[in-house]
């Protein structure tokens, strides 16, 4: 894809932008003129995985809201995240539900230099350890044999067509083992994990659980299917195999990018986190859990706000339903609707697409026409801001965008807490998301669209 140069290495951190004139490794480098490298670079831009362009004097490479490492011929770029790797670790703990173990000593001072896959290993080493110590579970593994002793049940169909009983007795019988599809969905995690990191505390101590569990535990090959047929595995017995899997499946899907399009389906060397998709979950589970008394719902349809004319709608297209990332409402009524967008918009400009996006979203609200954005900062001074939207002819306002931030240092102390005050914190931060800082004692009722 990139024309052959010495092996480079660059980093950057999200929405960064590097070029030959502030990257040394970058100048001189240009992408192939095969149809092949032209879509290629076409579809990591449309993705949003990273943006590449030709200049002059080389390759500009440009981050977006996805973190880890991808390697593009002989150039690896490694993008990290702007929150320091132990807060944010907490952060990815509470938005999956994982729980809170140490990592091993040796390993945690270098997973705050390194990207989202040494976190997400070393809390898969931490949950496996866990796992191990507590016992693996044990499932039940149906065998047919022929044995000198009745055990389980006779088989008759077998003694049947055998023609009779002969000195062994056909037996089926149900032993319990440890080899099951969730403890070899998690060896084999591991084993994916060790070759996935380039920190050796993590990899040797994901080998050495690995082979813990390797003499009772056979291997298989994981992948997406793998992964849908031991979901439903998970009950109340098991549940406690969920914060493993959920990293392995993070591991799984994370693996490589592939991209799909024109016919063309690669998979690119590598491992990217959707920083979007998580900022989403941590603000949906931040909510859930601190509006006592409203109901959030996740990417919830905004029933009859558009339709298609029936007198024009030739090929009898289905009315789009726009679908903001929460609804907040209190019983029956929406309250806010509330869109989170992984991009610090209080040192970087607020996108057309993000604004116009959130316009309509404010103006399907007809009693309080409003929406608002929830992004993440690291500035503990950043503050709500405010756009309004007004008819161009008379004037008029006809409804209100809000810029909220999520200062992620401090919600990252909240969540971490466990005292009363804290949690009075967090229910007037969660508030103050939903409705605003001049609604935190109480927020709106009104009457709008109905939500499907």
């Amino acid at each position: 894809m990139i024309v052959s140069l010495p092996s480079t290495s660059i980093t950057l951190t999200e929405w960064e932008t590097r070029s030959p004139k502030d990257c040394q490794g970058l100048a001189g480098r240009f992408l192939d003129h095969s149809p092949k490298a032209a879509e290629l670079a076409r579809l990591l831009e449309q993705s949003r995985v990273l943006g590449l362009r030709e200049l002059r004097d080389g390759l500009e490479v440009r981050s977006f809201a996805h973190v880890g490492r991808v390697e593009l011929g002989d150039l690896n770029v490694t993008v990290l995240p702007k929150i320091p790797g132990t807060p944010l670790l907490k952060l990815v703990r509470y938005a999956h539900g994982f729980r809170r173990l140490p990592l091993p000593e040796d390993s945690r001072h270098l997973v705050d230099c390194q990207g989202i896959d040494e976190l997400l290993i070393g809390q898969l080493n931490g949950e496996v350890r866990e796992l191990i110590a507590r016992g693996l579970i044990r499932g039940y593994r149906r065998t047919s044999e022929r044995l000198g002793f009745i055990r389980g049940r006779i088989d008759l169909d077998r003694i049947a067509l055998d023609g009779g009983v002969t000195a062994t007795v056909p037996c089926v019988h149900h032993s319990r083992t440890v080899d099951t599809l969730l403890n070899q969905v998690v060896m084999a995690g591991l084993r994916l994990a060790s070759s996935m990191t380039s920190v050796v505390e993590l990899r040797r101590d994901s080998l050495k659980l690995a082979s813990q569990m390797e003499d009772g535990v056979s291997r298989i090959r994981l992948d997406g299917q793998v992964m849908d047929r031991v979901a439903p595995t998970v009950n109340r017995l098991t549940v406690a195999y969920q914060p493993a899997l959920s990293i392995v499946r993070l591991l799984v899907e994370s693996q490589g990018i592939v991209l799909e399009g024109s016919g063309i389906r690669t998979k690119l060397p590598g491992f990217m986190f959707d920083m979007n998709a998580f900022f989403q979950l941590l603000v949906s589970r931040f909510l859930k859990e601190n509006l006592p008394g409203y109901t959030v719902r996740n990417e919830q349809a905004l029933k009859g706000m558009m339709r298609y004319s029936p007198a024009f709608n030739p090929r009898q297209q289905r009315a789009p339903a726009p679908r903001p990332d929460f609804v907040v409402t209190k019983p029956g009524a929406p309250c806010s609707i509330l869109d989170a967008k992984y991009r610090d918009l209080w040192v970087n400009p607020l996108p057309r697409e993000m604004l116009y996006q959130l316009v309509v979203y404010a103006v399907s609200l007809r009693q309080r026409p409003q929406s608002s954005i929830l992004y993440p900062t690291m500035e503990p001074l950043a503050r709500e801001a405010r756009i309004d939207v007004t008819d161009p002819l008379h004037g008029s306002e006809i409804g209100q965008v809000w810029l909220r931030p999520v200062v992620l240092p401090r919600l990252e102390e909240l969540v971490g807490s466990r005292t009363s005050a804290a949690r009075r914190e967090r229910e007037a931060l969660a508030l103050r998301l939903a409705f605003g800082n001049d609604a935190v004692t109480a927020a709106p009722k009104h009457h709008s669209r109905s939500f499907a």
